[in-house]
């Protein structure tokens, strides 16, 4: 029988798994949705047992038992940089902490940084401390659940808690160990065990490998649960938002992928370490190579809560956009409405419409959403060039590019071509590709990724964006002391009311 590759990606939202044949060829796809707990305001978690492997198994069953072939080799990835905690027997301990959408360890990323130094936390792992560090969460748990950490004999990411549930190997990817902040050195490539030490103690670290690197192969008992065939190999693995950049054929110096999402994310591949204190440096998934990224706390959440709240569909508030004029009449909208991440670093700031009058309407709000965003891909952009990097292509992905509208928006606001892969499954087709050139049915070099089509930019509307671009980057700066004043208010008001479990916003 023909070989086959298995990819599966646990997402914020929804995991999601692929088969295809060695020369990238879709066989069959899934998805299964699943939601994020949000226990406390700023908190962000994920059952790994009920979500993730219970994602990998589900999956699996849907997709194997029809699959005419063998599956040669299987390929992680999953959302991150989370914190999961578990005891020796490799059992959690509590829900996993997400990414930087969970903000709990504000007064450790504060201590942290006043213990170790901002020139010497950028010097040596590339990124200053935010809410996307895994090191002021060890800390917080440390602090805030004892009795927790006491049990702790080492921690998991959302890809090598399932290559361990596959295959019994501890392991981490170079690109994740990066965003563990401050315990990894990103020029040696290597632990600091000295600064884990004083951070986590007691803690095992896992071994570094590439994503692409075979971390072990399925046990009999992953294989009579999964139905993965026992002794297929596994790859190590890494974050999702790197596995799709790889599905598009993002691997180059010079190459830029921009997602589409429930957020938005950038991430430029270089072959030298660049560092900005307002974004994030890390390693790449191929040895030799690096990343400077950044990344937006919302981005089709925005339109999603747009949509729910006029009671519309995508579809037709897409449509109805398409007649606005660039600019929206006058509107601007900062689309912070959980915070910011790159390059502001800031999670009270808050969402704004400025420009408002009683001849506007959802379609020009809409399009105000859609812009804002694009303004803040330009802000990014502008960031990268200021430190150095400037991207020779821009590859669009995500759900998000299936509406024209808002890829044109982004091309017209930022003056730049994007470029579309045919193919838009995501991290789990990178997954597999990666599994692929791990069990040598791909050469390293080999690509699937095809450019569909290519976004220009339409020059007549950019001075018309120049102006609203910067009416944009003052509003902030503006209001920020207002916005932190009515975030402190939220949180009083949130901490006093009951908290429900919450489901992401799918992406635009």
């Amino acid at each position: 029988m023909s070989a086959l590759l298995l990819g599966i990606d646990i997402g914020t939202s929804s995991s999601k798994a692929v088969l295809t044949r060695p020369d990238g060829t879709v066989v069959a796809q899934a998805q299964v949705p699943h939601t994020v707990s949000l226990p406390q305001p700023g908190w962000a978690e994920h059952d790994a047992d009920r979500v993730w492997w219970a994602d990998v198994t589900t999956l699996c069953r849907q997709l194997l038992p029809a699959a005419e072939g063998t599956v040669a080799a299987v390929g992680i990835s999953g959302l991150g940089p989370c914190l999961l905690p578990v005891d020796a027997a490799g059992h959690p301990l509590r829900r996993a902490i997400l990414y930087g959408i969970d903000t709990r360890a504000t007064h450790e990323i504060d201590e942290l940084t006043a213990r170790y130094g901002t020139k010497e936390l950028l010097l040596r792992g590339g990124s200053i401390l935010t809410s996307q560090a895994i090191g002021p969460k060890l800390a917080w748990l440390n602090r805030h659940e004892p009795e927790v950490y006491a049990r702790t004999d080492r921690f998991h990411m959302a890809s090598s808690y399932i290559v361990e549930r596959l295959t019994g190997a501890y392991v981490l990817d170079h690109h994740s160990a990066s965003q563990c902040n401050p315990l990894y050195d990103l020029h040696a490539c290597a632990w600091i065990p000295e600064i884990a030490e004083e951070i986590a103690p007691g803690i095992r670290l896992p071994h570094l490998m590439w994503p692409g690197e075979i971390a072990g192969r399925v046990s009999s008992e992953a294989a009579a649960v999964t139905g993965i065939p026992a002794g297929t190999p596994v790859t190590a693995g890494t974050i999702d938002a790197w596995a799709e950049a790889l599905s598009a054929g993002v691997d180059k110096p010079g190459d830029c992928m921009l997602m589409y999402g429930t957020t938005m994310f950038l991430i430029e591949v270089l072959d030298q370490p660049k560092t900005d204190p307002r974004l994030w440096a890390t390693r790449g998934i191929t040895p030799g190579t690096y990343n400077l990224a950044g990344g937006m706390a919302t981005s089709g959440a925005v339109t999603d809560w747009l949509r729910k709240l006029t009671g519309g569909r995508f579809e037709d508030l897409t449509a109805e956009a398409e007649h606005v004029s660039p600019g929206s009449h006058g509107l601007v909208m900062l689309p912070y409405f959980a915070g910011e991440r790159t390059p502001l670093f800031d999670p009270d700031a808050r969402g704004a419409v400025l420009g408002l009058t009683l001849h506007h309407n959802r379609a020009h709000l809409y399009r105000a959403a859609l812009e804002g965003t694009a303004y803040a891909v330009r802000h990014h952009l502008e960031v990268m060039a200021e430190s150095g990097v400037r991207p020779s292509r821009l590859i669009a992905v995500g759900g998000g590019t299936t509406a024209d509208l808002w890829t044109q928006i982004v091309s017209d606001v930022t003056g730049c071509p994007q470029e579309l892969p045919d193919q838009r499954i995501g991290a789990s087709y990178g997954d597999a590709l990666l599994a692929a050139r791990a069990s040598d049915l791909a050469e390293e070099t080999t690509t699937w990724a095809r450019i569909g089509r290519t976004v220009q930019p339409q020059p007549d509307v950019l001075p018309v964006y120049d102006d609203l671009y910067a009416v944009y980057r003052d509003l902030y700066e503006a209001t920020r002391t207002q916005a932190h004043i009515l975030t402190a208010h939220q949180h009083l008001a949130d901490s006093a009311g009951p908290v429900a479990h919450h489901s992401p916003a799918s992406a635009a």
